[in-house]
């Protein structure tokens, strides 16, 4: 049974194994594990970042895609949930449509810019994205009576989503709306993970791959290369969407620098390298490690800090307002000693 969710794409690695199982038990159970509001919060931005990075992943780590544009499309997914929310009201059906409308807006961009873009060798490509993406963020911000602007928007989400909505108590939790949404993003974020795993080790998966490796070859033996690319940029732009909507419905509050910035887009090249690129376990593992050090790093330095308070020069290095350059550190540390990732690592040393 596992094997056929995981679609014959096994961990290879027991330490991987062991790692990935203790990320599904931390997240499937994380509204009683870690209580509190920060812990439920940083446990669905781990669900919602896992999707998208396998989303990039699947352009880059396994078609060969470099695009800046990923974020434009998390973007569209997350507006199409707020706009749905603002002129329908506060309803199941204004969630559906927006998701929808998201997902279907972010493939039929990414086909326009596949079909117009991806003919081009790959750094071309990248800055027409970067070119594509940066646009589409000022004209959010332009259009200030429809997105909001750089305020945004903030709108009602089914009450049944909300902490308002209680209906009990479950080992000393209280069980309400919030628990029920936060399940929503885990099993959604889950479902389309394990979607995009089949993805990979179909015979579609199998030449993007070929075509990652030698693209004269794959269009040597049959394969109309753009067709493939093209489908590719579309499947993941509508996933990376998909996230984005249930991050909107998560948050409720969409804006430009929540789901259009640029640093969110650096964020995931990030979690795709530490993680390894070309497996979708990676997203697994980069998601959870970054997303973990940029809200509890600052903390641990914290107390560090106080630990250390008595010695000379520890204290400042280890200072809370140094974490930025902590984490890069962390980030140049982990690309030396794990080149292809930490998935890479842990599957080439089994």
């Amino acid at each position: 049974m596992v094997r056929f969710l995981l679609s014959g794409d096994a961990p290879r690695s027991r330490i991987l194994a062991v790692l990935l199982a203790l990320v599904l038990v931390g997240l499937a159970f994380a509204p009683f594990i870690f209580p509190g509001v920060r812990a439920l919060h940083t446990a669905a931005t781990i669900c919602i970042f896992i999707l998208l990075v396998a989303s990039y992943d699947l352009l880059l780590g396994y078609t060969g895609i470099v695009s800046f544009a990923h974020t434009m499309f998390f973007g569209l997914g997350a507006y199409g949930v707020a706009l749905a929310s603002v002129h329908m009201g506060r309803g199941w059906d204004a969630l559906a449509v927006g998701t929808l409308a998201g997902a279907l807006a972010a493939a039929v961009l990414a086909w326009l810019i596949g079909l117009f873009s991806l003919r081009v060798r790959a750094i071309f490509f990248a800055m027409i994205t970067l070119a594509v993406a940066s646009a589409v963020a000022v004209l959010v911000s332009q259009l200030y009576q429809l997105t909001g602007g750089e305020d945004g928007l903030t709108y009602q989400i089914p009450r049944e989503l909300t902490p308002a909505f209680r209906f009990g108590e479950l080992f000393g939790v209280r069980l309400n709306g919030r628990l029920l949404n936060y399940y929503l993003v885990f099993f959604t974020c889950l479902a389309l993970f394990l979607l995009l795993l089949r993805i990979v080790n179909s015979p579609f998966g199998r030449v993007l791959q070929a075509i990652r490796e030698n693209d004269f070859r794959a269009e040597a033996i049959g394969y109309r290369v753009v067709v493939y690319r093209t489908a590719a940029t579309c499947l993941s732009a509508a996933i990376a969407a998909l996230a984005g909507s249930l991050y909107a419905i998560w948050l409720r509050y969409v804006g430009p620098d929540t789901t259009l910035s640029f640093e969110i887009m650096i964020d995931v090249l990030l979690m795709v390298v530490i993680g390894g690129m070309g497996t979708m376990y990676g997203a697994v593992i980069g998601a959870t490690i970054f997303v973990l050090a940029q809200n509890y790093l600052q903390n641990l330095m914290g107390l560090a800090a106080e630990a250390t308070a008595g010695l000379p020069l520890i204290p400042d290095l280890v200072d809370p307002n140094r974490w930025l350059m902590w984490l890069g550190v962390l980030f140049v540390l982990s690309v030396y000693f794990f080149p292809t990732g930490i998935v890479g690592r842990l599957r080439a040393g089994r």
